[in-house]
């Protein structure tokens, strides 16, 4: 049950996911988490950093979908201005939203990665539909208060994780 929760990798931001290796890899696609994953969750719009992230992705042919579990006006203020599809209450970790975004891209899971920063939502959901994942560190310490609860979880499983080797690197918030 726990391999559920495992990251098939681990980089330190969104800005360490190259998208040259990407395509290299296969890779067309990639459905990411908004908060704490793209910018802290309390920040409504897009940094230069990450519309340059996406500049890159798109010049790559490499598209970019947002799945958060936040509201339609959240997320849809945050991706219009870069262009991006969306899919807002996304209810991760159930598999339906990284469906869609799949499907919305028309793209095969092997050509498709998931990245976020929780393992609850982002990990499990992307294993549960059959992704690859990719965890990042959060960009903030600080969550929204269901995200708090999560956290604390989350410590637990990563722990468990480090102690059985099946992880060898150290969060930077852990």
């Amino acid at each position: 049950m726990l391999k559920n929760f495992l990251p098939d990798e681990h980089v330190e931001s969104v800005f360490h996911i190259d998208p040259k290796e990407l395509k290299e890899k296969g890779i067309k696609g990639v459905i990411t988490d908004l908060d704490n994953t793209l910018v802290a969750w309390d920040v409504p719009d897009a940094t230069e950093d990450i519309r340059e992230w996406f500049k890159e992705m798109k010049d790559y042919g490499i598209q970019v979908t947002i799945a958060s579990n936040n509201n339609e006006a959240r997320v849809k203020l945050f991706s219009e201005p870069l262009g991006a599809t969306f899919i807002f209450s996304a209810r991760k970790p159930l598999a339906n939203a990284f469906k869609k975004a799949q499907k919305q891209m028309n793209l095969r899971k092997e050509e498709v990665v998931v990245v976020g920063d929780q393992l609850l939502t982002d990990v499990l959901g992307g294993n549960a539909a059959g992704f690859h994942t990719i965890l990042v560190v959060p960009i903030v310490q600080t969550d929204g208060f269901i995200t708090r609860f999560n956290r604390k979880i989350e410590r637990r499983i990563l722990n468990w994780m480090r102690r059985k080797g099946k992880i060898t690197w150290q969060r930077r918030d852990q």
